[in-house]
């Protein structure tokens, strides 16, 4: 399951940023291609991988600074999905299927961001990446520290601090990309913009019963 979803997210991750760097006029033809994609795939891994290298040196456990991330990335992994195909139906039939994916949009919206949130600014250092972290460091100026576990402990503030901040960031571009995805929906059903899909057309099958 794991790495069925970083092999999406890495494709993905992959394909936004080597979109986004053609948008860059000097990069354009240079990330177009089979080298743009190598280069860029080897960014995206390398930052996963990074991420993941301090999960497990984490004096606590992999688990606890991976797992909450995991969850929240992967979710709003699903609200990205959930905007691209709201957008295609609505090119295809107006209104009248947005609801099939848009209810799902929203309620995943509402409760990811809620769990986000909380994760960054709980003031319950239980909970939130940030009041765990500063609890720790005033234990840590206090003296209140071994020796022994000054560097476990410093390691432990770094990555609720790098949680926190990666949190932030996906809770960011996907607000980005919601806003767009909702201004680019109400340009279509007020005809300002034209329904242009490149979705292939819908093909009876001819697969029968007795073929089956």
């Amino acid at each position: 399951f794991i790495l069925t979803i970083i092999d999406a997210g890495t494709r993905v991750g992959r394909f936004m940023l080597q979109d986004l760097l053609q948008n860059v006029p000097a990069l354009t033809n240079r990330v177009k291609g089979r080298p743009g994609t190598l280069v860029t795939s080897a960014i995206v891994v390398s930052l996963w991988g990074y991420f993941l290298y301090q999960g497990v040196i984490d004096p606590l456990g992999g688990i606890n600074s991976l797992w909450p991330l995991f969850g929240i990335s992967n979710q709003l992994l699903s609200a990205i999905a959930l905007c691209v195909a709201t957008t295609v139906l609505i090119k295809m039939h107006g209104y009248r299927y947005a609801l099939v994916t848009a209810a799902p949009l929203l309620w995943i919206v509402i409760v990811t961001f809620s769990a986000g949130l909380t994760k960054i600014f709980s003031s319950d250092p239980h909970l939130g990446f940030l009041s765990h972290a500063a609890s720790l460091a005033a234990l840590l100026q206090g003296g209140q520290i071994t020796a022994d576990r000054v560097v476990e402990t410093q390691a432990i503030i770094l990555n609720e601090r790098l949680d926190a901040g990666l949190t932030a960031l996906f809770l960011l571009l996907v607000t980005i990309i919601i806003f767009e995805s909702v201004r680019t929906w109400a340009n279509l059903l007020r005809g300002t913009r034209s329904a242009v899909t490149a979705e292939a057309p819908f093909v009876l099958s001819s697969i029968t019963a007795e073929t089956v």
